[in-house]
């Protein structure tokens, strides 16, 4: 969470790949935010998309955020809340559980929302996730403390 986000969300079909951050200067502390940024894509026109905020975090165990106040139509969902917990297996082996939930109030859109939830997010998400293992595998400096 306090990595490069540019090196995490680098693009899926439909998601732009995010190019960097501004206003971020207390991200990691419970109640702080940051705006992200994106390249435009044929769903986005590119530049400020949404809002990060940091709901809690427990130092090298558990964070909590949400993604909010997109700056274009997300499918009718107004939130992503992600929720990154981790477990030492073992020296240099931990453990990731790593959701999201994300939040609509459109009844009508349910059938899209869990057809987008259920076949482009989840594999979207493990995208997310291989790119975090390689950030590790590469000791990718961290941008924040």
């Amino acid at each position: 969470m306090l990595c490069n986000v540019a090196k995490v969300h680098t693009g899926f079909g439909l998601m732009p790949k995010v190019t960097h951050c501004t206003d971020d200067e207390n991200w990691g502390k419970p109640n702080s935010t940051k705006k992200v940024f994106v390249a435009q894509s044929w769903t986005q026109k590119g530049g400020f998309a949404s809002i990060d905020k940091v709901i809690e975090r427990i130092e090298n165990k558990y964070w909590k955020i949400e993604v909010s106040d997109f700056q274009s139509w997300m499918l009718g969902f107004y939130k992503f809340v992600g929720e990154w917990q981790t477990t030492e297996l073992e020296p240099n082996k931990i453990l990731i559980d790593y959701t999201y939930t994300l939040h609509t109030n459109t009844a009508l859109l349910y059938p899209l929302n869990w057809l987008f939830t259920n076949l482009f997010w989840k594999t979207y998400m493990k995208q997310v996730l291989e790119n975090i293992r390689k950030m590790v595998e590469n000791n990718e400096p961290y941008l924040y403390d």
